[in-house]
């Protein structure tokens, strides 16, 4: 294992005091430690939101991008690289939401990129509106007589998707989360990991204690099966007095995108390539094609 340390950003958070983040901050140190990748190893691609400042916390190759445009920027680094791990960071609201179209894809795809959402089922970083994953009554600045829409499951959609690797985990528990997120990033092929995480600001009601008394671990379960997808839809659909957090679904045995790429990668990462200059004579060639 490696020290945790290589991983220490001089950068300080700034997220409220209390919020999920941290615990999924610590989990992905945890992770990256366990499975022994180092910094120059990975690459972590964020949109916008509280959550997508994580790359600035984490000494690690790091790219903050578009709203909801996180997913294609981090499949094109991906293809460019495949020897290199790709971590996503994402909220609810950039993940499920504006980028709800790309996380299809990027699922039915089966590209091998780790994609982290840190689901506070809010918009927290623009002061608390209804986000895909609030509950239907939730009340804020913009539905202050209560959202009048269903949520969003992720992890529903997710299987019924396509996606080879489905987990959830709670942000109050990162030594689990840190397994999850190993587990997550070895899989090969696409893999979610939702987050459950308490916004202090500006969710009053999914507290970290409210989901302290309600979160368990599936794994321990005697009827544990993530094999089987029918058992892992019904789990999905499970809410309430009791939540489930684990690996919902894993599949095997599925090639990842690159792979069947194979014959355009034969030479090797796009990124490691040598590319001779063109020559004056082709240039000239190039240019007048687009006369």
């Amino acid at each position: 294992m490696l020290d945790l340390n290589l991983y220490k950003s001089e950068v300080k958070p700034t997220w409220c005091p209390g919020c999920g983040d941290f615990g999924i901050l610590n989990a992905v140190k945890l992770a990256l430690a366990e499975l022994e990748i180092r910094p120059h190893e990975v690459l972590f691609v964020s949109g916008i939101g509280c959550g997508s400042k994580l790359p600035d916390y984490i000494h690690a190759n790091g790219m903050t991008t578009l709203h909801g445009r996180a997913l294609p920027v981090a499949q094109g680094a991906k293809l460019a690289n495949p020897r290199m791990h790709v971590i996503v960071v994402t909220g609810d609201g950039d993940g499920y939401g504006i980028g709800g179209n790309h996380l299809l894809h990027a699922m039915r795809r089966n590209i091998n990129i780790t994609h982290i959402v840190e689901n506070n089922m809010v918009y927290g970083l623009t002061k608390g509106q209804t986000s895909p994953t609030s509950p239907r009554g939730f009340v804020t600045k913009t539905t202050p007589h209560g959202s009048p829409e269903d949520p969003v499951n992720p992890l529903a959609m997710a299987i019924a998707a396509g996606a080879g690797f489905v987990a959830r985990g709670f942000a109050g528990d990162p030594k689990y989360l840190a397994r999850l997120i190993a587990r997550a990033i070895m899989h090969p092929g696409y893999a979610l990991v939702d987050v459950l995480q308490p916004c202090v600001i500006f969710n009053r009601i999914n507290t970290a204690q409210w989901y302290r008394e309600r979160v368990y671990h599936l794994d321990e379960e005697p009827e544990y099966n993530p094999a089987d997808r029918d058992w892992a839809w019904r789990k999905a659909f499970e809410w309430g007095d009791r939540i489930p957090t684990g690996v919902f679904y894993e599949e095997t045995g599925r090639l990842a995108y690159e792979e069947s790429l194979a014959t355009l990668l034969q030479e090797g990462p796009v990124a490691t390539r040598t590319i001779a200059p063109l020559s004056q004579a082709d240039e000239e060639r190039l240019l007048a094609e687009f006369a």
